[in-house]
């Protein structure tokens, strides 16, 4: 039977009350300093989750870092759990399209209500602790800090069984290292941020290590030594168990196949043959044999393998938005949020192994802060044109800027600049089909960049 009218004006009158809430929130949390702007600190952080009751000790918890892949690693870790039948939380940054999607629970999006009811709860407790922190000279929480109070109690409040945090920015100083990790993941460490965390590889792991934590098994991704030689050093002090990717776990082989690829890996405690993962790339591949010996060494400390089955459905089920993705054909568009060298790099592999375009057409946007010219210099081989625009992002790199950069690396022939971002992607898809089909568009330079293309061609669900 369908709702009675009466219901169902009350129930929509309370959705439509919900969003207003929700957008009210979003205004006073984007109000406060942007996430980069860090202030190297966990006192503000740890003073709301004191008052609070430390909810972020309520659960155990799978933390995060690395330079990139974090986000992949992360989601897939969340699917494996969720296979084996435990109740998750997840955080992630940042969001391609919706503030809830950072916080997760069960896989999907917190809800409105419960994200404005955490809210709720905490903000009283920002308030004293702003107020505290002006008192003596300093600042106020920041966006990255308040949404990690909002996490934090959303999970506590669930309850989950597991939570499974992934880092903002570095590690030692970030908002979310008030956790204590019972297992540590490092994904991939490059250079990024070097304003912030160090302009050598291993100034960066130092930074990022920081959240590896006593009695902890810290679960190391394929590393340069500089890094392996910190992360070794950091995981002796504190008495963690660290275990490397190609030393103690990796891919064993993996073939190209349709819509994925075929892996077989090599865990802490097994192996596991045969694994459809409906993502390309061989760094998609590294990411998952990471995820698996996260959740070898949260379950059974390494020691127990996973039930294959599970893990068969587990990656079945897995995927990554905004990541190499397709959202469009007839041209094929794809999507992805490689915004420094390092994951450009892994990009153009991905794209040259999975992918047969005849003429390849890159929609760019970066932001101001990235090495736009290292972005430019490794996609300059596989892109015949480049259509330089402007995401929404204030911190976005100004279109001409960039495109004298694209010149300098591509020649101007293969330069369009079209500062509208829906004008630029209708240029690209233009120049994509100029030589019939076979044709394809590239966008990508942040994940803010993805996301609004992905937006553009009615993807709107992650």
């Amino acid at each position: 039977m369908s709702p009675r009218p009466d219901a169902a004006a009350h129930e929509a009158a309370r959705r439509l009350e919900e969003r207003k809430r929700m957008r009210e929130i979003e205004t006073e949390i984007l109000s406060r300093a942007p996430e980069n702007d860090i202030g190297p600190s966990l006192d503000r952080i740890r003073a709301v989750m004191e008052l609070a009751g430390d909810p972020q000790l309520a659960f155990p918890v799978i933390h995060l870092t690395g330079t990139n892949g974090k986000t992949s690693t992360s989601r897939m870790i969340d699917t494996i759990l969720r296979e084996l039948g435990l109740s998750t939380g997840r955080f992630t940054s940042p969001h391609l399209h919706d503030l809830r999607e950072r916080i997760a629970l069960s896989g999907k999006p917190i809800p409105r209500h419960k994200f404005i009811a955490a809210y709720e709860d905490v903000k009283p407790l920002v308030d004293i602790v702003d107020g505290s922190s002006a008192e003596s000279g300093g600042r106020r929480l920041n966006f990255f800090e308040t949404l990690v109070a909002v996490a934090y109690a959303a999970f506590a409040d669930a309850p989950v069984d597991v939570a499974v945090v992934e880092v903002g920015l570095g590690g030692t100083w970030d908002a979310t290292n008030v956790v204590d990790g019972k297992v540590a993941v490092i994904t991939p460490i490059d250079l990024d941020h070097t304003h912030l965390l160090g302009d050598d590889i291993a100034s960066i792991a130092e930074e990022k290590s920081g959240i590896i934590k006593p009695d902890s098994i810290t679960v190391s991704a394929l590393q340069e030594d500089d890094a392996v030689e910190v992360l070794t050093e950091r995981a002796e002090q504190v008495g963690s168990r660290l275990v490397l990717e190609g030393r103690d776990f990796g891919v064993l082989t993996r073939d190209v196949a349709l819509g994925g690829q075929v892996v077989s890996l090599r865990g802490l405690a097994g192996d596991y043959p045969d694994l459809f993962l409906p993502l390309h790339g061989a760094h998609q591949a590294q990411n998952l044999a990471t995820a698996v010996a996260a959740v070898e060494a949260f379950m059974g400390g390494g020691e127990q393998p996973l039930d294959h089955d599970v893990l068969l459905a587990a990656c079945a089920a897995m995927a990554s938005p905004g990541r190499l993705e397709v959202v469009r054909r007839s041209p094929t568009v794809v999507v992805d949020a490689a915004h420094n060298p390092h994951g450009a790099r892994a990009l153009v592999t991905a794209l040259e192994e999975a992918f047969t375009f005849t003429r390849l057409v890159g929609l760019l946007s970066v932001v101001a802060d990235k090495d736009a010219v290292g972005i430019l210099e490794v996609l300059e081989p596989v892109l015949s044109e480049v259509v330089i625009t402007r995401n929404s992002s204030h911190r976005a790199l100004d279109p001409a800027r960039l495109g004298q950069l694209a010149t300098g690396i591509f020649g101007e022939h293969r330069v369009t600049i079209v500062p509208n971002l829906p004008d630029a992607l209708e240029q690209a898809v233009t120049l994509a089909e100029a030589d019939g089909m076979g044709g394809g568009v590239l966008a990508t330079g942040s994940v803010i960049t993805a996301g609004e293309v992905r937006l553009l061609l009615g993807h709107d669900q992650t």
